[in-house]
């Protein structure tokens, strides 16, 4: 049997402690995530993840990422440059499998994400 799953109001969903960001440039930068679904074979997963204020890398060689953003604002560049993007509540951004990057977050940010893994 196939388990449907939603989910209400993600906005205010308690997502648990904060943590400190492992790839900060920034100080104290902290994030915080909770993992709403994963498919069986662990190669796609569903959340919500918030993170405060400050700079930090992105490596998205290993998995693709979709996110929608449902507060705050950030400008997320690429490695290689040219792909600058700013982003706020109710953008969707697409991080290609391959991606590696930069985000600056400027005002506290909650995302949704979906990954999705290649075996």
């Amino acid at each position: 049997m196939i388990d449907l799953k939603s989910f209400g109001d993600l906005t205010s969903l308690e997502l648990g402690e904060f943590s400190p960001k492992p790839t900060t440039f920034t100080e104290g930068q902290v994030e915080a995530a909770k993992q709403l679904w994963a498919s069986t074979d662990g190669m796609t997963k569903v959340g919500v993840w918030e993170c405060t204020p400050g700079r930090f890398s992105a490596d998205r060689t290993k998995s693709a990422e979709i996110c929608h953003v449902l507060s705050g604002s950030a400008t997320v560049e690429g490695k290689q440059g040219g792909d600058t993007r700013s982003i706020g509540p109710g953008d969707v951004l697409v991080l290609p499998l391959g991606w590696e990057g930069e985000w600056t977050i400027h005002e506290r940010l909650r995302k949704t994400y979906v990954l999705t893994s290649q075996p």
